[in-house]
């Protein structure tokens, strides 16, 4: 385990402690304290919510790690699984651990991908539209399935641009959770917002569910569409046109 003094120069770092708060110091686990902090500031912290300032060091992370392997462990224990004997179980708490927390749902402990921007205020600037393909994995919250699919972003541009890759890095950023498909559209979309201050935004996502192929009804050929359409891309038919018909462009060139 990672040494416990990290946990403990967090709780004395506590602002403004209430006794309930002090109780907490006796807690054997960061996770629970970080849990009963976020209640107390009204944080939410669903699946698909971002707290990475909560996890504000290395150390924090490692130490979570560490807790979640624990319990991981016991997990495999009720799925009467010998993982003392089994070689290819021993180990997998830990790695299940740091694959929940570095890659699946890293976009829930990550901060935000740094967008930098550019101006876009000459009088030459450019003014059409923009479309990228991104390529998403995520993480359906319901059955933690794998989710894999696409995401294409379309904006008009506006005061600021940001380099192509950050629009990836968003969208990626976003997916990397416990999400619905849903979800992650408006999630995308809010955020693309955010970076280019642009009102007009797009996304649209199709993408195959393994909560649907890997068990339940077991569609292999299943297909998920959602799109939400903001400013000129919902009121004006002509752009929405052209949005999908890029979108019919870029498949034919890498279809998913």
């Amino acid at each position: 385990m990672t040494e416990s003094r990290t946990y403990n120069d967090i709780i004395a770092g506590a602002d403004q402690q209430d006794d309930d708060d002090k109780n907490y110091k006796e807690e054997k686990y960061l996770g629970n304290y970080l849990r009963f902090k976020m209640k107390r500031e009204g944080k939410r912290f669903w699946a698909g919510d971002n707290i990475s300032e909560y996890i504000d060091n290395e150390h924090v992370k490692a130490q979570l790690i560490d807790e979640a392997a624990e319990a991981f462990e016991l997990v495999l224990d009720r799925l009467l699984i010998d993982r003392e004997n089994d070689p290819n179980s021993k180990g997998t708490a830990h790695r299940l651990a740091k694959m929940y927390f570095n890659e699946v749902m890293a976009g829930r402990y990550e901060t935000p991908p740094d967008a930098t921007a550019f101006p876009n205020n000459s009088a030459d600037r450019y003014e059409g539209m923009l479309v990228v393909r991104s390529e998403l994995r995520s993480m359906c919250s319901h059955h933690h399935q794998p989710v894999s699919g696409v995401a294409y972003i379309g904006i008009i541009a506006a005061q600021k641009l940001i380099g192509l890759s950050k629009y990836t890095r968003i969208a990626q950023w976003c997916a990397r959770r416990g999400t619905l498909q849903e979800e992650l559209c408006n999630d995308i979309a809010r955020e693309i917002m955010k970076a280019t201050d642009s009102d007009n935004v797009a996304v649209y996502i199709q993408a195959v569910h393994g909560c649907c192929e890997n068990r339940g009804i077991m569609a292999h050929s299943s297909l998920t569409q959602t799109t939400v359409l903001k400013g000129a891309f919902n009121n004006d038919g002509n752009t929405k046109k052209e949005f999908f018909d890029n979108i019919k462009l870029q498949q034919e060139f890498a279809p998913r």
